[in-house]
């Protein structure tokens, strides 16, 4: 079964949805795996309706938050309602004391999604618990608001650093793949192989 429109990504073990939602034009992604149907759903950011909706349809089982901040985390309350496990780091887990969650994202753990691994990978800078997730045999990294087409997520505000996102930048995401398809917290797809040749440009610019 798939939700019409929301389709983004496919292949021959997996597919990603993709909802634009809220405000702020935040991506929820939802990734399936083709084979038991089994899904879950990437950060409960708003329109929880439009959310739930596509939760049913897909079969996901549970909600990964890649960071903390606000414009992310609208739908929780509606998803843990609605029976939804939620998961974020133990280091942004203060910034959903209003929301709620149920368990945390170490660095490193590997995500049973069905037959799909997803791979978490702790990169602070723009929250201090911001967190990405590389699928293992597909070239897809879920960044949240780490790395843009174009840059680093902001760091003024409270918790971010521009010296940490830069690191983790280079050192945890840019370690992948020229081909890697980087699906960001907003905004369009890029790669490693477009991004990577700008990382000094924006420490010299300092954004």
């Amino acid at each position: 079964m798939s939700s019409p429109g929301t389709l983004h990504y496919f292949d021959n073990d997996l597919q990603v949805h993709r909802l634009v939602v809220g405000p702020y034009d935040n991506n929820v992604f939802v990734v399936r795996c083709i084979h038991t149907g089994e899904a879950v759903l990437i950060d409960a950011a708003n329109e929880h309706e439009k959310l739930l909706e596509l939760c049913r349809a897909l079969g996901v089982t549970r909600v990964l938050e890649t960071h903390g901040h606000h414009d992310h985390i609208q739908a929780v309350p509606a998803m843990r309602e609605a029976g939804y496990e939620v998961a974020v780091t133990a280091d942004d887990a203060q910034m959903l004391k209003d929301v709620g969650y149920d368990v945390f994202i170490e660095d490193g753990q590997v995500i049973e999604v069905g037959r799909l691994r997803l791979e978490a990978i702790h990169n602070p800078g723009h929250t201090p618990g911001s967190v990405s997730f590389k699928v293992h045999g597909a070239p897809l990294l879920f960044s949240g608001d780490t790395l843009f087409p174009g840059g680093p997520g902001a760091t003024h505000f409270p918790g971010g650093d521009f010296a940490t996102i830069i690191s983790s930048i280079d050192t945890r995401l840019f370690t992948f793949p020229a081909d890697t398809v980087v699906l960001p917290g907003h905004g369009a797809d890029t790669t490693i192989a477009t991004e990577r040749p700008h990382l000094q440009e924006w420490i010299d610019r300092g954004w």
